[in-house]
């Protein structure tokens, strides 16, 4: 929108010149904040400074305080509501430190302990009934989903969707992952553990763990096309929705591909790889990458050969952290270059723009 289209508006009636001068306003603000990040950056923040760690950690104590003196005073009769009681404190604090302080870290400490109050509650009350533990189990996590749903509509959190995808993540593996994996997993077999997300070891979990990644990736998506400058909550949702779809995809396919064995399975696992990091690139977000990084090792213990001797691992850490620290150098060009050699596709242009190859 140009100036002149302001003005038209102005003229029009539809702006007042007041409103007109707050556009204008806000669009050299985004201008200015894009223009000064860096051209590799991708916006991420924990915390704005030391005064957000510190007010974090005072939360922290404070609520375990109040946990404790709701119990001492409560008894037992109080036990199973406690936690939801928490909760409903986390909300209340909120109100103060997410929409008005706009604090990041105690906003984040606040979710997560409204998500686990939730939780905690939800499953100590199902446990009394009788319902079956698996069901027990999917039933608290889809109460903490909603609960967390809702806390995003009301606070526009990012790493509230963080929170919710994983509790989403719980119950969707509680209703397909089998007691003979599950122990596997808990007692640390490594063949269980392996299995886990094999397509064909363990379909349903394996399966299930791929739907959730491509149905998170999916939204993240939808969230980065509308903050393609990265400069607002959009991109930081995406963000966290990223965090959980990268290793779900990867780690199914990517083992799927490894357990086939043989030249053939390292073949393709070569070829996964290379997509993935293409995709990466085109997204231009690092965690698909990051959740990679396991199975390059892998690709290049298998170029190098059989053996654990040192001179394999001295190998295998020099190619992968070269290859990890080159990517990551030269990171903008290569986008550029993925970038200029694709053609047009739906969506290209609400990705994040992307310089020169120079």
């Amino acid at each position: 929108m140009t100036p002149e289209d302001l003005l038209a508006a102005v003229a029009a009636g539809i702006l007042n010149e007041a409103q007109a001068a707050s556009i204008t306003a806000l669009a050299n603000d985004r201008s200015g904040k894009r223009a000064s990040l860096p051209a590799e950056d991708e916006p991420f923040e924990f915390f704005r400074g030391f005064s957000e760690i510190f007010v974090s950690i005072g939360l922290i104590i404070l609520l375990l305080g109040i946990f404790a003196m709701l119990a001492w005073f409560g008894g037992v009769a109080l036990m199973s509501i406690l936690p939801l009681i928490c909760a409903a404190i986390c909300w209340w604090w909120a109100t103060y430190f997410t929409l008005k302080r706009r604090m990041n870290l105690p906003s984040m400490v606040l979710a997560t302990a409204f998500g686990g109050g939730i939780y905690l509650s939800a499953i100590t009350i199902l446990a009394q009934a009788d319902v079956a533990l698996r069901g027990t189990v999917v039933l608290a996590f889809l109460l903490a989903a909603i609960g967390m749903a809702v806390w995003y509509r009301k606070f526009r959190l990012p790493f509230s969707a963080f929170i919710l995808g994983l509790f989403a993540l719980g119950a969707l593996y509680t209703l397909t992952a089998s007691l003979d994996s599950l122990g596997g997993f808990v007692s640390g077999d490594r063949s269980g553990m392996v299995g886990l997300f094999d397509l064909r070891e363990s379909p349903q979990f394996a399966f299930a763990t791929l739907g959730f990644g491509i149905v998170t990736f999916l939204v993240a998506m939808w969230f980065d096309t509308r903050d393609p400058y990265r400069l607002g909550r959009h991109a930081a949702t995406a963000f966290w929705l990223h965090m959980l779809a990268a290793p779900a995809l990867v780690n199914t396919v990517a083992l799927t591909l490894y357990n086939t064995g043989g030249t053939a399975g390292i073949g393709l696992l070569m070829v996964a790889l290379a997509l993935i990091t293409v995709l990466a690139l085109v997204i231009d977000r690092r965690s698909f990458l990051t959740a990679a990084i396991a199975y390059i090792a892998l690709v290049i213990a298998w170029v190098a050969g059989d053996g654990g001797n040192f001179g394999t691992w001295t190998f295998i850490l020099i190619g992968l952290g070269g290859l990890i620290t080159a990517i990551g150098t030269w990171w903008v060009p290569l986008r550029a270059l993925v970038m200029r050699v694709l053609p047009n596709f739906p969506g290209k242009s609400s990705l994040p723009p992307y310089g020169s190859t120079e």
